[in-house]
């Protein structure tokens, strides 16, 4: 029974909104005519609402003459507990449009060290300052994440090859690893001139902290064919900045991202070699799923984000 009676008020209330509106119109306005202008409906019709709403509630709302009309005692009660409800409203209706023009919400991407770094943290920074509702977290990942098991929105890696029902947008130009050592190694070892000859010499090992595997070094020969090399050292690290460091160091040699290592290279911190057997390949590209209905903030990422060399 309480029930109804609740389910009753509520189907009661949302009949008189309109009726609400139409009486703070003509209260306002003191004037059927002008509140009808107002609300753009004929004056007849609004006359019939106002009288059904005070036949509704029992109570006379309008004082009417020929030449004006003015709110009762309890249409000035009324009124006064109307206009602020119907300011809140409004105000909060503004709130909602600006929000729409203004991007909002939260982006996750996953990415290694060396994207973040060197390409998503250059290419957001400046459009989180111009946009300061959207916020961006990084997850540092150095596998081909699982966006859904992650909670992340997307993902970078090499390449444009996705599994089905993913999208992939290329946001970086095409890399190149290089393998590196400090000229003081090259000088006590000298340099390797093929990538099996890796076995002998000392190398900073990469693990792959997502897997807990060590990062297999891949070249080609000159027939394009792949070679993996498993390398042996006394360090190991599980994100690139630290092998580059220890390579500068002395340490032996590093199979690092060449824009990483250019800086280094051309100060002569650093030394290449085996560069026949490292032919560039797909830069990084953003995978997320082709379901995914994009949100303001997502957008706004992507767009900031695109590859437009």
């Amino acid at each position: 029974m309480i029930l109804d009676t609740k389910i009753k008020a509520s189907f009661m209330l949302r009949e008189n909104i309109n009726d609400l509106i139409a009486f703070a119109a003509v209260a306002e306005e003191r004037s059927f005519t002008r509140a009808a202008a107002r609300l753009n409906v004929s004056q007849s019709a609004l006359s019939h609402t106002i009288k059904a709403l005070e036949q509704r509630l029992g109570l006379r709302l309008l004082t009417r003459t020929t030449r004006t009309v003015a709110p009762t005692l309890a249409g000035e009660d009324l009124l006064a507990t109307l206009n602020p409800c119907f300011d809140k409203i409004e105000t909060r209706l503004l709130a909602l449009n600006d929000a729409r023009d203004q991007p909002t919400g939260t982006v996750r991407i996953a990415a290694t060290e060396y994207a973040i770094e060197t390409l998503l943290w250059p290419k957001l920074s400046p459009v989180l300052k111009q946009y300061p509702s959207v916020n961006v977290e990084f997850v540092m990942d150095y596998g081909y994440t699982d966006l859904a098991q992650s909670q992340c929105d997307a993902g970078v890696r090499y390449g444009e090859q996705v599994s089905d029902g993913m999208i992939a947008m290329r946001i970086g130009p095409d890399e190149r690893m290089v393998c590196v050592g400090a000229p003081e190694y090259f000088a006590r070892h000298g340099p390797p001139d093929t990538p099996q000859a890796l076995s002998d010499h000392q190398c900073v090992n990469l693990r792959l902290s997502t897997h807990g595997a060590l990062y297999a070094w891949e070249f080609e020969d000159r027939d394009g064919h792949e070679i993996r090399v498993k390398v042996q050292g006394q360090t190991c690290f599980n994100t690139i900045n630290p092998v580059l460091r220890a390579a500068q160091d002395g340490h032996g040699l590093a199979l690092v991202p060449e824009r990483l290592a250019r800086p280094h290279l051309d100060s002569g911190a650093l030394v290449s070699c085996l560069e026949e057997f490292s032919p560039p390949f797909a830069g990084f590209h953003l995978y997320y799923p082709s379901r995914q209905r994009p949100s303001s903030a997502f957008e706004i990422v992507l767009d900031a984000l695109r590859e437009r060399a």
